[in-house]
């Protein structure tokens, strides 16, 4: 009996649910379809719309782009004469794309540390704060000042950067008078590294070397605390040249 009564169910509901889709309306679109037609002068109007330009711009190479290719044909060239790489694919393919621009950072970086290490001896007066102390070149301060003089007048204008200078061409005057280099305005600060033939010297010129880099060619601001500690390898090697 119960089996009877879901079976009367099942089928009540099928036919229910046909009944409601069998009264679904239909509907019928009878609005007028109008054909729509493009002028030449819509389409120069889209032409000369800059929203609707799609043409990509070619970048134009600068002086860098067009070394970076240069180097980079002849390097391919070099290989290609060597190894037939020309058609290089993978690690060697990724090799030899980057390969350009690490020989390029390595010849800045050479250039800087070349720039870095020449003495300055063409260079003229660099001036701090407000008292101005315009200083000659190497050859004559090295030579003919009094280099205590102009350290003391830095450091009363507090221009200390310019002391730590001074410091290191009295050091360069001291070691000349004493025979261990024989100063040249073409040297550079690793020439007179080599030329001392003491280890305690060298070892001493090597640290003030780094200190003056620091602090001249790098521009590394210097109050008075921090001078006073600078200023002690110097006065140390002075002692031991004396000596």
């Amino acid at each position: 009996m119960r089996n009877v009564i879901l079976v009367c169910l099942f089928l009540g509901f099928g036919f229910f649910a046909f009944a409601q889709e069998e009264k679904r309306p239909d509907y019928y679109d009878d609005s007028v379809i109008e054909k729509q037609t493009i002028s030449e002068e819509d389409i120069e109007t889209y032409k000369s719309d800059e929203d609707f330009d799609y043409t990509e711009a070619k970048k134009e190479e600068n002086f860098l782009d067009r070394f970076v290719r240069w180097l980079r044909n002849i390097l391919t060239q070099f290989w290609e004469a060597i190894f037939g790489v020309g058609t290089a694919s993978g690690f060697i393919y990724f090799v030899f794309r980057i390969l350009p621009y690490i020989l390029l950072a390595v010849l800045i970086y050479l250039l800087v540390r070349f720039f870095l290490k020449v003495n300055s001896n063409a260079i003229m007066g660099n001036t701090q704060g407000k008292g101005e102390v315009i200083y000659s070149e190497e050859e004559q301060i090295i030579k003919n000042e009094d280099v205590n003089a102009l350290i003391k007048e830095a450091v009363r204008q507090k221009n200390f950067r310019l002391a730590i200078r001074y410091y290191y061409l009295l050091s360069l005057k001291y070691l000349t008078e004493a025979k261990s280099i024989e100063w040249q305005p073409q040297k550079t600060n690793e020439d007179y590294i080599k030329e001392l033939k003491s280890t305690d010297l060298r070892f001493d010129f090597e640290n003030i070397t780094k200190i003056y880099d620091y602090v001249w060619y790098g521009e590394f601001a210097v109050n008075e605390v921090r001078f006073e500690s600078l200023k002690l390898p110097f006065e140390s090697l002075h002692k031991s040249i004396k000596n």
